[in-house]
């Protein structure tokens, strides 16, 4: 048996990814479970097989043991809602594979997903161990499928494919919101009568992708994320949600917190930024610090994402989850917003500290929701995985000392 203390364990930092030990204990650590059993002191967990195996178990037996010597226990964290790994940068054309003026419902941008972008690694640094990529679309409301992925950098980490219908729905440059409404509702209504009409001969024709999706979307078995800020759009979607049994889900809703109860009401989640305080456009005129707690007060179920350039910028989600928690929004309904809301909504293994759960777990040297924390060592499915990143690697080449000028070091 081994045993590890946080010292020992700073320079375990250095290297691309331990060993994988078949069991991993943590002891003495403080756990935040994301679970209704809440916070654990002085805990302990087991890690076997790429799952938690036990938590406070009257002996710790595991091939590994590492002393957390106080320090914090979390599920991995889960961002959502953006582009990474299908966009590298930004400006640069060939780099953008997130859309396409042909996107529609049968669009899957997984396909173009890249785990070794330098972007992943970076990502890590902030404990996010899963992440629900999706599509920017084209030209029709239907933006195309959002996909999980797993943060681990192998070539097969797309976990799920199909995850969630994304629509954009609100304000457009061109046109009417009311025909985005008719296209929407046309689209449900066309195929839910083409399933009451569907004859015993055609029953064992394959269906297209759209078909597959739609089918799972009127069976409420597929999420629908609808991008939409104002409180009328949010109050139009709530009647498409109960006339079509949909999953529905919000995203951005800066104008949600005017229609809290309804949206609680109905059983819908939202998932927007903790940082949005100022109006984008007339539609989300509301946009306020504190949403996120008037919202979880109401009985929304609440997720977090990271506003803007999500994509370069994730390690910031648990920044933005403790600026909700300094805006009103509870301790434990932060950690919830960004690891086991996310994966209950999404249908995601992980997120949570529970026994049988996929072991994505993430200890921290300090309070994960604050500036001065950093990661200490994530795990996921058990497995050990590096935090350093290509901004790590050039830190390190530039500030070596060398006789020869900075370019010929390595």
């Amino acid at each position: 048996m081994k045993t590890f203390n946080l010292s020992t364990l700073a320079f375990a930092l250095v290297a691309s990814s331990s060993a994988f030990a078949s069991s991993i204990a943590i002891t003495n650590a403080t756990i935040h479970t994301a679970t209704d059993s809440g916070v654990l002191k002085n805990a302990s967990l087991v890690i076997t097989d790429g799952k938690i195996s036990a938590i406070n178990p009257s002996e710790v037996k595991a091939d590994t043991v590492i002393d957390a010597q106080g320090g914090i226990v979390t599920p991995g964290l889960i961002s959502s809602m953006n582009q990474l790994g299908l966009v590298e940068v930004g400006a640069v054309g060939g780099s953008r594979d997130a859309g396409d003026d042909k996107a529609g419902i049968d669009f899957d941008p997984s396909m173009a997903y890249n785990p070794r972008s330098s972007l992943v690694a970076y990502a890590r640094k902030g404990g996010i161990t899963q992440d629900l990529i999706a599509p920017t679309g084209g030209d029709t409301i239907f933006a195309g499928l959002a996909a999980a992925v797993e943060l681990t950098g192998a070539f097969d980490s797309v976990i799920g494919s199909q995850k969630a219908l994304v629509v954009e729905m609100g304000e457009k440059d061109k046109g009417s919101r009311a025909m985005s409404y008719k296209t929407l509702v046309d689209k449900l209504e066309s195929h839910k009568q083409k399933l009451a009409k569907k004859d015993d001969k055609k029953k064992d024709e394959t269906p297209s992708t759209e078909d597959q999706v739609l089918t799972k979307v009127l069976a409420g078995k597929l999420p629908v994320v609808v991008e939409v800020q104002r409180a009328a759009d949010i109050m139009q979607l709530l009647k498409i949600k109960a006339q079509y049994n949909l999953n529905l889900v919000l995203c951005g809703a800066n104008d949600a917190v005017l229609v809290a109860d309804e949206i609680a009401k109905a059983n819908v989640p939202v998932i927007f930024s903790a940082m949005d305080n100022l109006p984008g456009n007339f539609d989300s005129m509301h946009a306020n610090l504190a949403n996120a707690g008037k919202l979880e007060k109401a009985g929304v179920k609440v997720m977090l994402t990271v506003a803007g350039d999500a994509s370069h910028n994730m390690y910031q989600l648990r920044f933005d989850a403790g600026n909700a928690v300094s805006y009103g929004m509870s301790y434990d309904g932060a950690i919830k917003a960004v690891t086991s809301n996310v994966a209950d909504v999404f249908g995601l293994t992980g997120g949570k500290i529970a026994v049988g759960q996929k072991a994505d777990v993430v200890l921290w040297n300090g309070d994960p929701l604050e500036l001065s924390s950093h990661v200490v060592k994530m795990f996921i499915n058990g497995e050990e995985i590096s935090t350093q990143s290509r901004h790590d690697k050039l830190r390190d080449r530039y500030m070596k000392k060398s006789d020869m000028p900075a370019g010929y070091t390595k």
